[in-house]
Order: structure tokens, then sequence, then C-alpha cells
């Protein structure tokens, strides 16, 4: 075949393409693409579930059936992809008790004991996402609620999820006493006569769950679906879940119902069953999948129980706790799963929980040899500069949340000294070190919203208004930085950046229309911002 045909053959081919008609057509739209070589458009032309179009102008995609949806104008990007959820734990709290706004002891008291009211005796009462910073710092007991809960169990999580409240009769029920020992991994808070106080930190919350009734699928699928509804809601297009096995069953018994993508990364005490389920289908596909697992390294600074290098300003008897219960269990399993070629999402927010996973990525590379692994560390909130740098040198990727400074910035500095919140959610400094940082929101720990994730990187305000300028200004960053870090960062943390993350030819139809240009607007105006349509597969999940 010479030349000539081939050149003639190609041309009839692209020109083909062009001429494909589309199924729908977004127009007259401000798109952000993300893509650097093409990063504003017009239109959004769409196949079923594929782009065969982006641009300024799209004639050539409309055929007689084409469906036209005008944006009006409005501000589009790639959908919103939350790299770190708890996505079914939030559908629920979506149905429990939320304390999340309590500022004091009496409001506390008062919102249980009306809950309490409304619910059968017997109900365990659920929930919670109190922070005890919001009243001064000091601790709820189980006093506060025992006179209402005789006949119902509680257990109330502090909103890092470190950290709970249980009331008499929860411990009753756990047989947890003044003669219970502290668990590998956890500790339970006590009296000056050493009656525990209610306040269980980490595993010690771990002697509670085994009394609270497992939930039914029918249970799980309606968390589910609150969920999904929500996330829609918020431009949500993908979440990844770190789960249990009961949550990546509901995903599977759902599959056909989802209305967003699901990476699903069971926890690593799940290995044995994740195995044999990757070994019988493989990773998944598109919509559902499960390549990763997640492992937990310490606690949370609220709860005092961050590995950290150095002794706690407030309590110079801790410096955290190595959550793990059993270390080298750990080791062996992320050693077992690497040669399965599954991705790891280490929990670690403490300086040393820090440097502990990075020198285990390390140790596990040179035993097993370099490859495409990109191992995340889940939060990396607290950093030595030296371990800032090694983010990018050994190819890790920093998964973080940054919706969580903004409670955050404004007590932290009663845990750790200056030197060590220098490096605190070290957003621009991991950027300009050329890392790949991906966002999330750790929901339901913290508000799903990823418009109050992008507000809080472009600002670092915190909740008590201290800090107009931004909270470690230095760390702030651009709009389009941190829409990089919901999208393409997001597709790149989850192996998927070749069909999602950017909007361009080929890719998945997945988008949010909003209401705002956000790089035009003052970033103040961000939470105001309404999301206005949200789009996964080429189908309107949700319009305002």
């Amino acid at each position: 075949m010479n030349v000539r045909i081939i050149i003639m053959i190609l041309l009839f081919s692209t020109s083909c393409e062009w001429n494909q008609f589309a199924d729908k057509i977004y127009y007259n739209g401000n798109i952000w693409t993300g893509n650097p070589n093409r990063p504003n458009a017009e239109f959004i032309a769409v196949v079923g579930e594929s782009i065969i179009g982006v641009g300024s102008n799209h004639k050539s995609f409309k055929g007689p059936d084409t469906e036209l949806i005008d944006l009006d104008g409005q501000f589009v990007v790639p959908g919103f992809m939350d790299s770190h959820t708890h996505f079914i734990s939030g559908g629920f709290q979506l149905m429990s008790i939320n304390l999340r706004n309590v500022a004091g002891k009496d409001e506390f008291i008062s919102q249980v004991e009306d809950y309490v009211k409304n619910i059968p005796s017997g109900q365990w009462v659920r929930g919670g996402d109190w922070d005890h910073e919001m009243w001064g710092g000091k601790l709820p007991s189980k006093e506060w609620i025992d006179a209402f809960t005789q006949d119902n169990p509680a257990l109330l999580s502090r909103l890092d999820g470190h950290m709970a409240l249980a009331n008499s009769k929860a411990l009753e029920l756990a047989g947890v006493s003044k003669e219970t020992l502290d668990p590998p991994g956890g500790s339970i808070e006590r009296d000056t006569q050493g009656e525990p106080t209610g306040i269980l930190r980490d595993e010690a919350m771990g002697l509670i769950w085994p009394m609270i009734p497992e939930s039914s699928p029918d249970e799980m699928d309606t968390a589910l679906e609150k969920s999904m509804k929500y996330a829609a809601s918020l431009g949500i297009t993908q979440v990844h879940d770190m789960c249990n096995w009961d949550d990546l069953e509901t995903y599977v018994r759902n599959k056909e119902k989802l209305s967003l993508r699901i990476y699903a990364l069971p926890y690593y005490t799940h290995w044995n069953k994740h195995k044999a389920f990757v070994e019988e289908h493989g990773y998944g596909d598109n919509n559902l999948r499960w390549r990763g697992i997640k492992a937990m390294m310490d606690g949370s600074l609220g709860s005092r129980t961050a590995w950290m290098h150095t002794d706690y300003k407030d309590d110079p008897n801790t410096k955290g706790l190595v959550v793990s219960a059993d270390t080298l269990e750990l080791r062996n399993v992320l050693r077992e799963a690497d040669e399965s070629g599954i991705q790891f999402a280490i929990h670690a927010i403490g300086t040393r929980a820090n440097e502990w996973i990075l020198d285990e990525f390390k140790a596990i590379e040179e035993e097993n040899g370099k490859r495409d692994r990109r191992s995340r560390v889940e939060h990396a909130q607290h950093l030595l500069p030296k371990d800032i740098l090694r983010f990018y040198h050994d190819g890790v990727i920093a998964s973080m949340q940054p919706a969580h400074l903004y409670d955050d910035a404004a007590w932290a500095h009663k845990r750790v000294e200056d030197d060590i919140l220098k490096g605190t959610y070290a957003f621009n400094s991991l950027i300009k070190s050329k890392a790949v940082l991906t966002f999330g929101s750790d929901w339901n720990v913290a508000s799903l919203d990823p418009l109050m994730g992008i507000y809080t990187a472009v600002t670092r305000h915190s909740r008590d208004e201290n800090n107009p300028n931004g909270w470690y200004a230095d760390e702030i960053i651009s709009v389009e930085d941190a829409l990089r870090c919901y999208t393409i960062n997001a597709a790149y943390a989850g192996f998927q950046e070749d069909k999602l993350g950017t909007l361009e030819t080929g890719k998945l139809a997945d988008f949010v229309v909003l209401s705002n240009d956000l790089r035009e607007i003052n970033p103040d105006d961000i939470l105001n911002t309404k999301v206005v349509r949200t789009v996964v597969d080429g189908k309107d999940v949700y319009v305002k």
C-alpha cells in the first residue's frame, strides 16, 4: 500500500470521527477542562458514557436527534473525586444524631436527650461528631447522658473518629470496668478513682463495637442510597472509600444502582478475603473497583493519639499512639499485597507516623523492586521538612483533607509547637516539590462538600476567624491547584487518569456545573457557590 492511499484512509477515518453525532451537547459553557493543552472550552459533546468532543464550535457534532443543553455561561469542571471517605458510614450519619455544631455542655446534653426521646428502648445511640474544643477543651463524660440513657446504650464519636463517649449502659454491656486494661493501640480515660469516664480512644472503642448489632443489608442499602443522593448534590462523581468488608459487599450488591463511581479500599484486616476476591474477579471496572487496601498507623491530633516525635504540649506524658496493634502483621500483609499489585493507602497523621510509613514504603520497593505502585499516605497531616521532599522523590501520593484545617487551626497550637505546625497541611510545599497531592473529605468525619475543601485550601481560614490572612499562609494554593487535587490528581491516585480527571475526547463524561467561576470570584464567596448539575457517565444524576 503506497503512502497516498494510507493518507487517504487516515483522512477518511478522521473525518468520520469528526462527523459523529452526539447524543447530548452541553454548550454555551465556561468550561475548565483541566487539560493543560486546551484548558478552556465552550461545549462538551457526549455519546453514551464518553466525551467525543470538547471545544468552541459544537455544530459538527449536532445531529437530528441530538439533545442540546444550554449551560448559560456557567462554570464547568471535571467531576469532583473525593479521595478519602467513609461513605456508607456517612449515610448512617445522615440518619443519626449530629452534635457537630454543639458549643457547650448544656447543649450537648439537651440534644442527646431530645434524640433519645424519639427512639425505642434498647436502640443504640450512634453518630455524634462532637468537638470538645468547641467549648474550651473539657471532655464529656458518661455522667452527662447517663440519666436519660439507662435503656439505650450509646457510643458517640468525636468528629475525628479517634475518640468516643460511651454511656454506662454501653460500658456495662461490654464489660468495661475499673479493672479493664487499656487495649493495644488504645486507651480508656479514667477519673481519679480509676473508673472509666466513658471516653475511649482509638482501639479502646473496639471494646464496645462488638456489642453493637450489625446493620442489616437493607439498612446498608438505605445508607448507601442516602450517601449517593447527597454526594450528587455536591458535584461528587467518584469516591475513594476507606471501607470495611460489609461496605464492599454492599457496593457489589448495588452495582447496577450506583449513581457515582466507587473505588473501595477495604481495611487490611480483610486481606485474605480481599486476595481471594481479586483472584476471582480482578480489580473491578470503571464504576466499582477494589484495587487498594487501607491501614492505620496512628490516631488524631485532637485526641492526642497522632504519633509524634515529641511529647504533646498539653499532655507531656504522651507522644500519641501506634494504632496498629501488630506492626509485624501489618508489614507482612503489605508485602503480600504488594506482590498482588494492590495499592496501599495508609493513615498517618503525626510526624513519626508519616516517617515510619514512608520508610516502610521505601523498604518494600527495595525488597520487591520498582514499579508503578502509587502508594498513598492518607492525611499526611504533620510533616517534617525532610519528609515533604520524600513524597516526590519516593513517588508517594499525599492524600489530604483540607477541610480538617478549618477546625484544627483553631486549637492545634495547644497540642504541638510552631516548628511542627509549619509542616501541617503543607499543600503548597508538596505542590512546589512536584509531589502528587490529592484532596478528599474524610466524610463522615468532616464535610463532604468539595467546595469547603477548595475554600479552605485557598484561604486557610479557621473557624475561630483568627486567621483572616491564612493560617501559615505560605501554604495557600491557587483555585486551579485545588481543582487539580480534586480531579486529575485524584484520578491518578486511583489509576484512572486515562479515563477521568480532565474533560477531553475519549474520556468518560463526568463533570459538574457550578453557579460561579471559582477562579474569578472572591475566595470568601466560594462557599456561596451552588452545584447546578452533576453528570456521571453522560447522565444527569443531579439537577438543581
